[in-house]
């Protein structure tokens, strides 16, 4: 999975030495230097990580991870300091914070603690019921799927033999999946259905999804590949 992380900090040399430490192609830094600046980016987009300095020159990081754990109680946040102070660590923790980073920092060890939390949250993320990525929304108890269209969701309309087939391939994103797997799981081992009755189902289901079509992707003579990180 892709993940995006928001640095609210106001030293280029430590956006640099983080934009260093977390460099992948899936993974987005963002720079926001002020409080301001964080506030206006958590607007328009939202973040799976954010590493926050507590001293900004326009205001305290800590207010602002009150703020926004009070907003959206599950935003992770990591707290960016050179005060090592146990007060001020527990006063960071009662904020809410996940973690707490005392500068000077090893770029070994912060990579090591972003990419743990981060896979945390992958791993919670495919054992909730509610599967939620940037195109496409999935909430299994319900049995609904919501596709982004645009700047809002739109409810797709899916057979009960349909969204039990794209929940099995998104609870293993990025994972290629066998067109026997997915026949012995959909329909049962008992049933004599051929394999390629899958790639019918899945044309099916890809037209229905429209713009998040592309999130299905195909592995030519193997089966198929969940990908909500697909762009286009």
């Amino acid at each position: 999975m892709s993940h995006k992380v928001l640095l609210v900090d106001d030293s280029k040399e430590i956006f640099q030495m983080v934009n260093q430490a977390l460099h992948s192609p899936i993974l987005n830094l963002v720079w926001a230097e002020s409080v301001e600046q964080a506030e206006e980016k958590l607007e328009k987009e939202s973040f799976n990580l954010i590493l926050l300095d507590i001293g900004l020159p326009d205001g305290n990081g800590l207010e602002l991870c009150t703020k926004l754990i009070a907003e959206k109680p599950n935003q992770p946040i990591f707290l960016l300091t050179a005060n090592d102070d146990l007060s001020d660590k527990v006063l960071g923790f009662s904020a809410g914070a996940d973690d707490y980073i005392t500068k000077p920092f090893n770029t070994l060890e912060l990579k090591a603690r972003v990419e743990a939390k981060l896979k945390k949250l992958d791993s919670l993320q495919i054992q909730s019921e509610v599967l939620e990525w940037e195109k496409i929304h999935i909430d299994r108890t319900k049995q609904e799927v919501k596709v982004k269209s645009g700047d809002s969701f739109v409810s797709v309309d899916l057979t009960s033999l349909e969204f039990k087939l794209l929940s099995f391939l998104a609870k293993s994103p990025g994972v290629v999946l066998a067109r026997d797997l997915i026949l012995d799981e959909i329909w049962g081992k008992d049933v004599h259905i051929y394999a390629r009755s899958v790639d019918t189902h899945i044309s099916k289901l890809r037209r229905k999804l429209e713009d998040a079509s592309d999130l299905i992707e195909s592995i030519h003579g193997t089966g198929y590949k969940f990908n909500p990180d697909r762009i286009g």
